[in-house]
């Protein structure tokens, strides 16, 4: 048994030990600048601690010291919520018809569909969002092409709003999207679909009663990894909506940037490194009530 603990240990105690250096030790130090009082001129006074960064998030002070309400922070976390939850639901939308006809496919042409997937990887997000600032803009791809089929005759004027943002941050998750899924598909058995069709049911019953359920912990867990890390995105609002789609990343980054008021951005991480875990939390509540046997 000892002998058995010890190889265990062994084990585990890279991965520990990563996880120590890598995340806990700067969540803790992160924490610990929250409470910090910023700097005259930015940083922190490191032996002065305060809450006024964890207040600043739902309140403001006046000339007289006295609070009122402020919404603004709650505004930007609201919009990283939709964002990322339009495109979740944007992702799913396109990834699940994709996924259904690659398991319909011989692994060698899925194979191929999959090797077109992951080519966006292979390409650097930023150069990725600036190939959809040459699309997405007046006079640009989109807008000529548009224009010369006769659906449209003055400018689009997508580029710098939500839209572009949802576009841009569609296709940046789209394929953490399309692979779990298919995995997913590709792991139901094919015998009770044979079996569905033999009882008399039509393709859509198929789909929702047989195909969907088996293959709803792979959705989820495709949708956790798009929904995750949309929330914190910073690329594709700074790039694709111009600072006029402001998201958490991008204020975190502002805080740690031009402002330089390092507890409030700590603070802002904090926040959304809480939300975050909730949502982990929460989606394996679902998936294990998904595949608890009926």
């Amino acid at each position: 048994m000892n002998s058995t603990r010890v190889g265990n240990l062994a084990l585990s105690g890279p991965a520990v030990l990563f996880l120590t250096v890598f995340m806990i030790v700067p969540l803790l130090l992160m924490l610990y600048v929250s409470t910090l009082e910023r700097a005259p001129f930015g940083g922190v006074v490191w032996d002065s601690h305060t809450g006024v960064a964890y207040e600043k998030l739902l309140f403001e002070r006046d000339l007289a010291g006295r609070l009122s309400f402020n919404s603004d922070y709650i505004a930007i976390f609201a919009r990283s919520f939709r964002l990322a939850a339009i495109t979740t639901v944007l992702t799913l939308a396109v990834s699940l018809p994709t996924a259904l006809y690659m398991t319909t496919l011989s692994r060698r042409r899925a194979a191929y569909i999959l090797f077109l997937v992951t080519i966006p990887f292979w390409t650097n997000l930023l150069v990725r969002n600036f190939a959809w600032i040459l699309i997405l803009r007046n006079g640009g791809t989109l807008d000529q092409a548009l224009q010369w089929l006769g659906f449209t005759k003055d400018s689009l004027d997508i580029l710098y709003t939500p839209l572009a943002t949802g576009i841009g941050l569609t296709y940046s998750f789209l394929p953490f999207m399309i692979l779990p899924t298919y995995v997913a598909l590709e792991r139901v058995d094919k015998r009770l679909i044979e079996a569905a069709f033999d009882l008399g049911a039509d393709r859509l019953r198929v789909l929702t009663r047989i195909v969907l359920p088996l293959a709803m912990p792979g959705i989820l867990a495709g949708a956790v990894l798009v929904f995750v890390p949309c929330l914190g995105a910073y690329v594709s609002p700074e790039l694709l909506g111009g600072g006029k789609s402001l998201m958490i990343g991008n204020l975190v980054q502002a805080q740690f940037g031009s402002s330089r008021n390092w507890p409030f951005g700590a603070a802002l991480a904090l926040v959304l490194v809480a939300v975050l875990l909730l949502t982990l939390v929460l989606s394996h509540w679902v998936k294990r009530r998904v595949e608890r046997p009926i």
